[in-house]
This record gives C-alpha cells, structure tokens and sequence, in this order.
C-alpha cells in the first residue's frame, strides 16, 4: 500500500470512529490512568500508589525515555489528579457532530 492510500484508509479510519463515537487506546488509557491514580489517593494507598509509579517509571525508562523526566511527568499527574475535578476537556465533536453552533 503506498503512503497517500495509507493516508487516506488511516483518515475514513478516523472519520468512522468519530461519526460512531470510538474512543480511541489513548482515550481509554487516559481515563484508566487517571481512575487508577484518584481511587489510590482517594483510599490513602500512598504506598501502592508508589509502586505503580516505579512500576510505570521503570517501563517508560526500558522504551528510551529519561528517568528523571519520566518521574516528573508522572509526579506532575499526581499532583494535578490530586486536586479534585475532571482533567478532561470535553470533547465537542463528540457531544456535537453536526457542529458546536447546535442548540442544546
């Protein structure tokens, strides 16, 4: 298959879940993540939560990635998990296929 017929399955591809409303792997990694870490805060599982962050840490350093920045990152999801409300923005297209202008 060449690069402009690959571009354009991956683009209906794209096209199709929208329109079905398919969440994607990094929307459902996304918000298991962020479940995972509110439920070990919300039950004081400091010491779980830790391990998972090793764990985790530890994995993203085996695919190349810099410990120290990779401990950072995930810090920083605590700390923002940590706050309370929803992270996630709403996904417009989502709630409004025909468009955002729609009447609710």
């Amino acid at each position: 298959m060449n690069q402009k017929a690959a571009r354009q399955r991956q683009k209906a591809l794209r096209d199709a879940n929208r329109m079905s409303r398919r969440p994607d792997r990094d929307d459902v990694a996304r918000v298991a993540l962020f479940w995972l870490i509110r439920r070990a805060i919300e039950k004081g599982q400091q010491a779980e939560l830790e391990k998972f962050r090793a764990k985790i840490v530890s994995m993203l350093v085996d695919q190349g990635f810099d410990e120290h920045e990779s401990d950072a990152v995930f810090d920083d999801l605590i700390a923002r998990y940590r706050t309370g409300g929803s992270p996630f923005r709403r996904k417009i297209h989502l709630l409004y296929p025909d468009g955002a202008d729609q009447e609710v």
